[in-house]
């Protein structure tokens, strides 16, 4: 276990891991700033900063911009828990560092253009090809770990 802590491939990982659990953390930061700016909340008890009770029910909303934060923050939820899964695994099977590079830096930056291409409203496909360089990724890292550790 030591020797797996100390490698070049797991470290990168466990970096590009990292950063990609706090971009999806900070989606619940942008949430709120969403939440709080378009005055839409979806619980009662969140209005409490309206003047009247009157206030208050108007605050109580779907707002689109709000609920495109959110959609894009449960894309998140979808798609960096699997690849902090496998992409642990994969680091296991010992894979060349290069390729595994290129594995994490492709999924990190798919991530981080699929937030920007989401919360701006970039036109399709950007979304979707940005969602697919991800996936991809993922299912790459996933077959090399079944193809490595294949037990039937």
């Amino acid at each position: 276990m030591a020797q797996l802590i100390n490698s070049d491939v797991f470290l990168a990982f466990s970096t590009y891991a990292t950063i990609v659990v706090l971009k999806m953390m900070f989606m619940s930061f942008l949430t709120a700033y969403y939440r709080f700016t378009r005055k839409a909340f979806s619980n009662w008890e969140d209005t409490k900063f309206g003047k009247n009770a009157e206030e208050r029910k108007k605050m109580l909303q779907t707002h689109p911009d709000v609920e495109r934060v959110r959609r894009c923050h449960q894309n998140d939820l979808e798609n960096i828990i699997p690849f902090v899964l496998i992409g642990l695994l994969y680091a296991l099977t010992d894979p060349d560092l290069s390729t595994a590079l290129l594995h994490f830096r492709v999924f990190v930056g798919s991530r981080f253009i699929h937030t920007v291409a989401y919360v701006t409203s970039i036109p399709q496909p950007s979304r979707a090809l940005t969602w697919l360089a991800g996936m991809l990724t993922t299912f790459s890292m996933a077959y090399r770990v079944l193809t490595t550790a294949l037990y039937l």
